[in-house]
């Protein structure tokens, strides 16, 4: 198993999608879109708050990613245990 699982989702503006055109201040308190003019006045967490759909679909993918690395982690965990042993076989 991987010892590190990221993935990076970039937040968009809900008014029109944008991903990378935001100005803010410099604790991101503020942030307004530049493409349609929308301000997220509570920053930075209000924009989190917004994208959350986009953020649970990362952390889905995550476990799934998980997931799979543990079965197969574990089927060869069960191979390695049983080698030599003509009885148990895995498929």
């Amino acid at each position: 198993m991987k010892d590190n699982y990221s993935f990076n989702t970039r937040l968009r503006c809900i008014v029109c999608g944008s991903e990378d055109n935001f100005e803010c201040n410099e604790d991101k308190s503020y942030i307004k879109c530049m493409n349609c003019g929308k301000e997220y006045f509570g920053g930075y967490d209000e924009l989190v708050e917004c994208n959350q759909e986009l953020i649970e679909e990362a952390k889905e993918l995550v476990v799934d990613e998980i997931g799979k690395d543990l079965q197969k982690d574990i089927k060869n965990l069960f191979k390695n245990a049983s080698k030599g042993n003509k009885f148990i076989k895995f498929n």
